[in-house]
C-alpha cells in the first residue's frame, strides 16, 4: 500500500522537487496557497499556513510522512531589525510549523511510524552576519524537532535538513545572475550553491524506510560550508 505524504508549501522550490520524486511511489498531498506548478498525480489542497486550520484539510486518517516547507530569507543588519521583523520570521518558520504538527498529530500517530522532515539553515551552526532573525527562528525549529523526536520515539521520527544557499525562488534575489551564483558558489568547498534536487533527495530518503534508524538529527546539506575550511 502506498504511503500518504503531506507537504505544506510544496508547489514550488524544494517542496515541488520532493513531490516529483515521491509522486510515483506515494500518495502525495500538497497543501499550499498556489496550485500553479503542482504536478499531475499529486493531490492539491488550498491552504494558507498563516491563517488556515490544517486539521480541517481533507486528508486521509493516516499520514506516514509530513514535510513543512515554508520559510524565509530575511538578511539585514541587526541594527535595522525590529522585534516585529523577528516575529514575522518566527511566525512562518516555527509557529506555523507548531500549529501544523499539533493539528496533524492524530493522523501522524495512526501510522506505524511516521517520518517528519523540517528545514533549518546552515546559519544556525555557523554564525553569519545579517542572519540574526532567520537563525533565531530556525534555531527554534532545531530545538523543537529534537524535543519532539524524543517525546514521540519510537512512534514517529523527526529530522531536520539544514541547507546552505540553494537555488530556489526564495533565494532569487541573492542568485539573480550567473555572476552572483558563481560568487556565492565559491564560498562553499564544493564550489557551487545547492539545487532543489540536492535537498529533495535527502528529504525523500528521510521519509523512506531506508532511514528507519535515523531520528532527532540535523542533517547539513551545505556543500561542506559548515564543517570544512579549504581557503
Amino acid at each position: 500500500m502506498k504511503k500518504n505524504i503531506l507537504l505544506i508549501g510544496g508547489s514550488y522550490g524544494i517542496g515541488l522537487a520532493i513531490a516529483n520524486i515521491l509522486k510515483d511511489d506515494c500518495k502525495v498531498y500538497i497543501a499550499s496557497r498556489t496550485k500553479e506548478h503542482v504536478p499531475d498525480g499529486v493531490h492539491y489542497l488550498q491552504f494558507d499556513v498563516s491563517k488556515d486550520d490544517v486539521a480541517a484539510l481533507d486528508l486521509p486518517d493516516t499520514l506516514d510522512g509530513f514535510v513543512y516547507c515554508p520559510g524565509s530569507i530575511s538578511l539585514r543588519p541587526f541594527k535595522m531589525l525590529r522585534p516585529e521583523n523577528f516575529q514575522e520570521d518566527l511566525d512562518i518558520n516555527i509557529l506555523g510549523l507548531l500549529r501544523c504538527v499539533h493539528g496533524l498529530l492524530p493522523k501522524l500517530t495512526n501510522a506505524p511510524q511516521a517520518s517528519l522532515v523540517f528545514f533549518s539553515t546552515v546559519a544556525v551552526k555557523v554564525g553569519m552576519p545579517f542572519h540574526t532573525s532567520v537563525a533565531t527562528a530556525k534555531g527554534a525549529v532545531e530545538g523543537f524537532s529534537k524535543a519532539l523526536a524524543a517525546e514521540y520515539a519510537p512512534k514517529f521520527r523527526v529530522n531536520v535538513i539544514a541547507p546552505s544557499l540553494t537555488d530556489t525562488p526564495l533565494a532569487e534575489k541573492l542568485l539573480s545572475s550567473e555572476e552572483k551564483k558563481e560568487k556565492m558558489g565559491q564560498r562553499h568547498p564544493l564550489n557551487r550553491v545547492g539545487t532543489t534536487k540536492d535537498i529533495a533527495e535527502i528529504a525523500a530518503f528521510l521519509l523512506d524506510e531506508k532511514s528507519s534508524w535515523i531520528t532527532g538529527q540535523i542533517v547539513g546539506i551545505d556543500g561542506g560550508l559548515s564543517t570544512l575550511n579549504v581557503n
